[in-house]
């Protein structure tokens, strides 16, 4: 009988925190496939020029943290080619398809949500944006 009562309240306890905890990754079970969004900490040059885009496109390195695979550069919400090589660097290639003039673009990346997102996990997201300047 003890054993039964001692799972019950251990189980009731579990239940509590899944409950109370739903959108905290880090305490719901149920979150372990859940991804992380990713974080811009810097890129590689804040300015290029037009010609640098004209030319063959620019390759931009992004550093920061929580890259995946499935991470997607984006220049002013514009999605990119993009190549991560690490959990913290990535590269996106920037074309005149998207920079057609001189001014400033919004750097962000976006990791598509999880397999979890139903079980009240907060997965994937788009980081804030760094600018980058064309001159």
């Amino acid at each position: 009988m003890r054993r039964v009562g001692a799972f019950s309240v251990t189980f009731g306890v579990q239940l509590l925190a899944l409950l109370v905890f739903q959108a905290c990754n880090a305490l719901n079970p149920a979150c372990g496939s859940a991804r992380p969004a990713p974080t811009i900490a810097s890129l590689s040059v804040s300015t290029i020029t037009l010609a640098q885009v004209q030319q063959q496109g620019f390759v931009l390195t992004v550093n920061g943290s929580n890259f995946v695979s499935s991470s997607v550069g984006l220049i002013n919400g514009t999605a990119l080619s993009t190549l991560v090589t690490s959990s913290t660097q990535l590269q996106m290639t920037i074309t005149s398809a998207v920079i057609s003039a001189a001014g400033t673009a919004s750097v962000t990346v976006n990791t598509p949500s999880g397999n979890s997102g139903d079980l009240g996990c907060t997965s994937g997201g788009t980081s804030s944006a760094l600018v980058l300047a064309i001159t």
